[in-house]
């Protein structure tokens, strides 16, 4: 999979941004962080790259938070180089183009698939 370096991931915020048209995938607020809606159809979304930067490397768990935000805050920054994102995909609406961030959520005895609207004023290029 084709990985999305910022100014690439910068481009796809901006014009999921710019969509207006109604849809499925905008009808769940999907500012922050959470488990996939069960109103989400999986096979509506496409993959378009990764925001892992090695796939046989442990990504780093530390988040990014200056404002005291969480991950499950409206307003959380989207740092790439952080968790979650650093652990995500890109995917696009089928139907509509927005463009999402989704990872898997490996908890003790569990998965669960978590997605978030990549949006713009948002996005923050944080070095570790």
């Amino acid at each position: 999979m084709q990985k999305i370096d910022f100014p690439a991931l910068s481009q796809l915020a901006a014009a999921s941004a710019k969509v207006t048209a109604k849809c499925s995938c905008s009808t769940v607020a999907l500012a922050a962080w959470q488990k996939l809606p069960t109103s989400l159809e999986l096979d509506r979304f496409e993959e378009v790259g990764t925001l892992v930067d090695d796939p046989y490397d442990e990504p780093t768990f530390v988040e990014y938070h200056p404002q005291g935000t969480r991950d499950d805050s409206d307003n959380a920054p989207i740092a790439p180089r952080y968790y979650p994102c650093n652990r995500s995909q890109v995917a696009r609406c089928l139907d509509c183009g927005r463009h999402f961030l989704r990872y898997n959520e490996a908890g003790g005895y569990f998965t669960e698939l978590r997605i978030r609207a990549l949006r713009p004023e948002l996005l923050v290029d944080a070095a570790l």
